[in-house]
């Protein structure tokens, strides 16, 4: 008799802002138990997938009762019988369940906790590693970035960038590339104290000091590499997340940003004057508005061969954007993440368009985390070459890269392929 699905359920658990999140779990028919626990963002796009909310006064209306009851009932009984090793299958069950073209009716954050429940349960019943089932032979450990210094809507200071990341350029295995990233930011902890400035955490570890303007940031982050021991740009290099949507005033089609008032030209000349004063950014992600797709094509055409550029808030991993944007020849990256769909096939399907087309691709965690793992072992499935999932601080990001520690042990550094940036386009260093 073939394994099934028997039973899906669900619980509201707790995400590391201290926000109600779902867990799932997807139990077959000889017992096997997948379970998996579904992030949610801070600054989120507006073609995301919705996240169902309770509202009213319980937990500030951010409780997921709803949620958790439509798996527990509706997808439940939609699922039992079915298969677990057909993904493609499980997840457009649910999505014909809800029947809407962004999951707001059953819950994004429903969906892809089933989703992902149901690879962990088919990976467990298999007797493999997820990465393994997910991913078979094809393997590689991915080039991290880490968010080190807070701006934006993930931290309260001066500064409108919203993260600024390091990475390990030179590295000879993963655990040579995660070293010197932990070497490097406990550098940065005392070159901010130096400064007068409180080294308090913002939501993915990375420090807040209240800081006058972004290139103060870019600075204490080229001192710390160089104290650190390390050459800027050859072996740890930086990239940021404007996240400028965040900083858009919609009314005047210009940028507030840092006491300023730019338009979207003067914008790219603060952009192009931060490459050349920081030439070892490497990646700039979301340098315009995701209502202001002009301009990012612009900006792309003028500075695409230079430095990568990712999109996410203009396109939320959804396959249909990414087929304009592609079109449209807006940026030259795209960042992947599970819950902006709400699918694991969703998601699959986005990754191989973007590959299909010459896009690089970084997959990402988002600021409200759980201590689940699977985005490490996805990463390594789907070789997407990169992966942002915070500092070396806090334990639900420093998770992942465990993870992929134990990852990398179990397929032995020899033989295994090791991402180098980027994945696409060469690039000048």
């Amino acid at each position: 008799m073939s394994v099934v699905i028997d039973v899906v359920k669900a619980r509201e658990v707790f995400d590391s802002r201290g926000n109600p999140t779902v867990e799932a779990d997807v139990i077959l028919s000889d017992g096997t138990l997948g379970r998996a626990e579904v992030p949610s963002g801070a600054s989120t796009g507006a073609n995301e997938a919705v996240e169902l909310r309770d509202g009213g006064q319980r937990l500030q209306g951010k409780g997921t009762t709803k949620a958790v009851n439509n798996v527990n009932t509706e997808i439940n009984d939609a699922l039992h019988g079915v298969s677990p090793f057909n993904q493609a299958q499980v997840d457009q069950i649910m999505i014909d369940l809800d029947g809407t073209p962004n999951k707001e009716r059953l819950g994004a954050n429903a969906i892809l906790g089933v989703s992902m429940a149901t690879c962990r349960a088919a990976a467990a019943e298999t007797h493999q590693p997820l990465y393994r089932y997910l991913g078979g032979t094809d393997l590689e450990l991915p080039q991290t970035f880490h968010n080190v210094i807070n701006g934006g809507e993930h931290a309260d200071n001066g500064i409108d960038i919203q993260e600024f990341m390091i990475t390990a350029v030179d590295r000879s295995s993963f655990r040579d590339g995660f070293e010197k990233i932990v070497n490097t930011y406990h550098t940065l902890k005392k070159v901010i104290e130096k400064a007068g400035y409180t080294t308090g955490l913002g939501d993915e570890g990375g420090f807040a000091p209240d800081l006058d303007n972004s290139e103060a940031a870019l600075q204490m982050l080229h001192n710390a590499i160089v104290q650190a021991g390390y050459v800027p740009g050859k072996e740890i290099a930086i990239a940021f997340d404007a996240a400028a949507s965040y900083f858009y005033n919609t009314q005047t089609k210009q940028y507030d940003f840092e006491g300023q008032h730019l338009s979207p030209d003067a914008l790219s000349d603060y952009y192009a004057k931060l490459l050349a004063q920081f030439p070892e950014i490497i990646s700039i992600e979301d340098p315009y508005s995701e209502d202001d797709w002009e301009n990012f094509v612009k900006f792309t055409k003028k500075y695409g061969d230079q430095v990568q550029i990712v999109t996410d808030d203009n396109v939320c991993t959804n396959p249909t954007l990414f087929a304009k944007a592609i079109k449209m020849g807006m940026a030259n990256a795209f960042l992947i993440k599970l819950n902006q769909i709400g699918t694991v096939t969703e998601t699959l399907t986005a990754i191989r368009l973007a590959r299909k087309n010459g896009y690089a691709t970084m997959m990402s965690h988002r600021s409200g985390e759980t201590g689940d793992t699977f985005l490490a072992d996805f990463t390594v499935a789907t070789r997407t070459a990169q992966l942002k999932s915070g500092a070396p601080a806090r334990s639900e990001r420093v998770e992942k890269y465990n993870q992929l520690l134990r990852i990398e042990e179990e397929l032995g550094t020899t033989g295994t392929r090791l991402a180098h940036f980027p994945d696409s386009v060469d690039y000048d260093l």
